[in-house]
């Protein structure tokens, strides 16, 4: 998975690509960690994402309960492939899922 940062004032946006899983989940989950201070908003970009599996769903979750206590977070340009995955698993009903222009 690759991931591509750009900070605006308190606004991170992260544009994930390829996939995200147990061997890619926990490079996005460190990204985190270092660069959520100070952030009220984080957008993250799924247009470049292929998949996702339960470890980055996991990663998900914790991103969303982090980011609940310090502002918002929202997911844009979700592919129709995770936006099923979101369906399934019920995470689409608790998470900010931007709709397609």
């Amino acid at each position: 998975m690759d991931i591509k940062q750009e900070r605006q004032g308190t606004t991170l946006k992260l544009a994930l690509s390829g996939r995200m899983d147990a061997v890619t989940a926990p490079q996005f989950n460190t990204l985190l960690e270092k660069e959520l201070d100070g952030v009220t908003e984080l957008i993250l970009d799924l247009a470049g994402l292929e998949y996702i599996a339960s470890a980055g769903l996991h990663s998900l979750l914790i991103a969303q309960k982090r980011m609940k206590h310090l502002g918002e977070m929202k997911l844009i340009h979700v592919g129709d492939n995770v936006r099923d995955i979101f369906e399934m698993t019920g995470f689409s009903s608790f998470l900010t899922i931007e709709s397609a222009e």
